[in-house]
């Protein structure tokens, strides 16, 4: 890690950690919403908004201090994208539930629970590297793993789709279930966001 002479703002270090530590919470509301009947699934719905408004807090907090700090821990830029990559995940995570509030789904494809078990493995392994930033120490096993996620999610992804579409749904049940499937793996695709900017940054720093 290069020598700094110059002192840095590290309270980002702890606003990224609790934008991930938020997003632990919405895997975990996606999870609950895989066995809730639909009576309960509006509630849960109320909870992921909320979750979703917490981690756009949390978002602007990390901006205001960005344009406000003359010195930070490495490239503003960096900063920018890794805040606006984690936001993107709370985004995607809380459309999913809302669009399968929205359109009254009554029954997931299955395949869905394993979609959302990886994204629930991505957002641990997320919260669990935030913290390392500082050190920018124990970082590579975290963006290795989060990329063969990835890779995991593309295929249950394509799975699903070729199940939405053998005959079994009507046309309009396969438009709502895509949207559904698709929006969840934009969510993976911005965990993948995440660890890649964190391997840029930890590139940089070394």
């Amino acid at each position: 890690m290069r020598f700094r002479l110059t002192p840095r703002e590290t309270s980002f270090y702890d606003m990224f950690a609790a934008s991930a530590d938020n997003i632990v919470t919405g895997s975990k509301l996606l999870m609950e919403l895989l066995g809730a009947d639909m009576s309960a699934r509006a509630e849960i719905a109320e909870r992921m908004r909320a979750a979703e408004h917490a981690g756009d807090d949390a978002t602007h907090a990390i901006f205001h201090q960005l344009n406000s700090s003359f010195i930070t821990p490495f490239d503003r830029e960096d900063i920018y994208s890794l805040a606006s990559s984690l936001d993107d995940i709370m985004d995607f995570m809380e459309e999913a539930v809302d669009l399968v509030v929205l359109y009254n789904v009554e029954e997931l494809p299955r395949g869905v629970e394993q979609q959302i078990e990886v994204l629930a493995r991505a957002a641990e392994l997320t919260a669990e590297a935030m913290p390392n930033l500082r050190t920018m120490t124990n970082l590579t096993e975290y963006w290795i793993e989060v990329n063969r996620l990835e890779n995991q999610a593309d295929q249950i992804h394509r799975k699903l789709l070729a199940h939405l579409f053998n005959g079994k749904y009507d046309a309009i049940e396969v438009l709502k279930l895509k949207q559904i499937v698709d929006v969840l793996e934009e969510a993976a695709d911005a965990f993948e966001h995440v660890a890649n900017t964190v391997e840029t940054i930890a590139v940089k720093e070394s």
